[in-house]
């Protein structure tokens, strides 16, 4: 889950083999503020953006301020509420940067899918998403939003891999506002965290449809029972190994962890998830497990 890599050396692996996604692509996701024109290029629906390198580039109203490379879970950034806080704004404006205007969004969505250099797609349940400080807290599929809606959702995130002639999985994470509008949040040219759910409830997981898009394989099935993705943050440990005993009674529950040598504030130490019938009451519940982990 980390397409930050040098784009020469990814050239060189090009050359020499099959590289998905490309080059190119990285080239548009990679930056923020080349990702955000490529949009607009497009005409696919954003928030407000432009760039920003010194204080006097920011406007009046309420902004998260971003790195242009190498943010990510909510590092790098900065929410400003006017008057501007300019010693944090500082902080971020070490780097390149742009602003995105804050919008007042319903929910979270998110959209992953499968493409072929043939064009051939695939795509999974659409998801709904809670964040904690810039940070994937949860997520749950299917969305609770109308068909309609979820379709429209879909459609867009095809059009945007179309667009970026990506193959692999991708996803695109969206801002559902209240009048039903879709603005696109990000792109990301890979698996991702809000698709983890797909290891259990879905027949074929976001990271064995990858291989089967890279491969030029058939399509597994995308469709599955509902479920509940909960992060397992570094936060968790602060007082030793969590009781892991605590999830153990709750039907349909999984633990995922990443092996990570060292807990840390704000890391993914690994995940778990709930699927079938008990997954409605664990999106309601989340905070509260989560709270009885830390002990």
């Amino acid at each position: 889950e980390w397409e930050m890599i040098a784009l020469p050396v990814l050239e060189k692996v090009a050359s020499l083999r099959p590289l998905h996604p490309s080059p190119s692509v990285l080239a548009f996701i990679q930056d923020r503020l080349v990702q955000r024109r490529f949009l607009a290029k497009h005409g696919f629906p954003q928030t407000e953006y432009a760039e920003a390198n010194s204080p006097g580039d920011l406007p009046s109203h309420a902004v998260i301020l971003k790195r242009r490379k190498h943010g990510y879970d909510g590092k790098g950034q900065a929410r400003l509420d006017p008057p501007a806080d300019l010693s944090k704004a500082a902080q971020v404006l070490m780097q390149p940067c742009i602003w995105e205007k804050i919008v007042p969004f319903q929910k979270e969505i998110s959209v992953i899918l499968a493409r072929t250099k043939e064009g051939r797609t695939s795509v999974f349940p659409v998801a709904e998403n809670i964040h904690r400080n810039g940070i994937l807290l949860a997520t749950r599929a299917p969305a609770e939003i109308p068909s309609p809606t979820a379709r429209r959702a879909t459609a867009l995130a095809l059009e945007v891999a179309q667009a970026l002639g990506h193959v692999g999985v991708m996803a695109v994470e969206m801002f559902l506002l209240a009048d039903g509008a879709l603005l696109i949040n990000e792109i990301a040219p890979r698996v991702h965290n809000s698709g983890h759910y797909t290891m259990g409830a879905c027949t074929t997981s976001q990271f064995e449809q990858h291989v089967r898009a890279v491969c030029g394989l058939p399509f597994g099935e995308t469709q599955g029972k509902p479920a509940v993705m909960v992060n397992l943050m570094g936060e968790l440990w602060n007082n030793g190994e969590p009781d892991w005993d605590l999830l153990g009674r709750i039907p349909g529950l999984a633990i995922h962890l990443y092996g990570k040598s060292e807990a840390r504030p704000r890391r993914k130490m690994g995940h778990y998830t709930v699927v079938g019938p008990a997954a409605a009451e664990e999106w309601r519940r989340a905070d509260e497990r989560l709270s009885a982990l830390r002990g």
